[in-house]
């Protein structure tokens, strides 16, 4: 199967920029973190693939340990990629990550210099690129000296195996001490990748998203969906055919987070969302997207036809006063 772009695939896309970067990213980015391992269908993720780009989303998001199993994603996406998107390469944005556990013994993890770049060169061989557009720290390293870490970040730009520098799953005050030391090096960080969902909002309590916005930062959002939980799929209970329903690894939500508090809220909100002519993963995303300070958000599809679903969110971003304190006063409703 040989794939051609669509020729109107920056017609419907919205980009905004990257903080106070030259970079601009889509609205909705996609994330590799689930769907595109060994245990997935070649056919369905190379198509979800052409899908997005056809959709305008120039931006994939991966880790080293993306799979199931580990390296799985990036080897798979660096096919899918030499097959089909070589000729686009100047339209792509790829990012990666190092920082979990990858391989055994004490370079596997965390934030030494040694780790990353062991790990960033294993993922351009998986990936088969001379270079990742954006590399991420993937979590704080509460033993490697900030400046150990920063450096070795700063140094990969300046060997060209990474155009720009990002971290992940930081909170503010580390966030804040990573953003002076990248500043003083000389390569300021352009990103920050974390968790933020209408049921997590630690982004705002912890003054992350004041932060990133007062340093000109960009803010990419993962989980927005809350791992499909603000989907339509758990309204009626746990289907049998589900991540956790059927216990598969890989997978943050669990059958305890779905209890019957939770539901309701759920269920609460989907009533909202078919007010508004959205389903509920729809409102969900343009939720999110409501705050400029987020740059884009990072979904997961299983198959093009929920890829598409999601990028349908950005046609309609606009929340009334009403509808907001409807969304506050369910979401604060124990």
């Amino acid at each position: 199967m040989s794939y051609t772009a669509s020729d109107n695939r920056y017609q419907n896309m919205q980009y905004r920029r990257c903080g106070k970067s030259g970079i601009q990213l889509p609205l909705i980015s996609l994330g590799l973190w689930q769907n595109f391992g060994d245990v997935d269908d070649e056919n369905v993720y190379r198509k979800t693939l052409h899908t997005a780009f056809d959709c305008g989303i120039t931006h994939f998001d991966l880790a080293n340990n993306y799979g199931p199993s580990f390296g799985a994603a990036e080897t798979n996406f660096g096919r899918v990629f030499k097959q089909d998107f070589t000729a686009y390469r100047d339209e792509i944005l790829i990012s990666t990550k190092a920082g979990f556990y990858m391989w055994p013994g004490p370079y596997g993890e965390w934030g030494s210099k040694k780790s990353l770049f062991a790990s960033l060169h294993q993922s351009l061989q998986r990936m088969q690129l001379d270079y990742v557009d954006i590399f991420y720290h993937h979590r704080p390293d509460p033993n490697t000296p900030l400046e150990e870490t920063m450096a070795a970040l700063d140094l990969m730009v300046r060997q060209g195996k990474a155009l720009y520098i990002g971290i992940s799953n930081y909170k503010s005050e580390d966030a804040a001490k990573a953003i002076a030391i990248l500043k003083q090096l000389g390569t300021p960080c352009l990103i920050h990748q974390p968790r933020y969902s209408m049921l997590d909002r630690w982004v705002e309590e912890d003054g992350l998203l004041k932060l990133l916005n007062e340093n000109g930062i960009g803010c990419i959002a993962f989980s927005p969906l809350a791992q499909g939980l603000l989907t339509d799929k758990y309204l009626k209970g746990i289907p049998s055919d589900s991540r956790v329903g059927r216990n598969l690894p890989n997978g943050a939500l669990t059958q305890e987070r779905l209890n019957e508090t939770v539901l309701q809220k759920v269920n609460a909100l989907n009533e909202l969302a078919l007010q508004r002519n959205q389903t509920l993963a729809q409102m969900a995303l343009a939720w999110v997207l409501k705050d400029e300070r987020i740059t884009s958000v990072l979904i997961g599809a299983s198959s093009a036809n929920q890829l598409l679903n999601s990028v349908a969110s950005i046609q309609n971003l606009h929340f009334s006063n009403d509808e907001l304190q409807v969304i506050e006063k369910i979401l604060n409703n124990n």
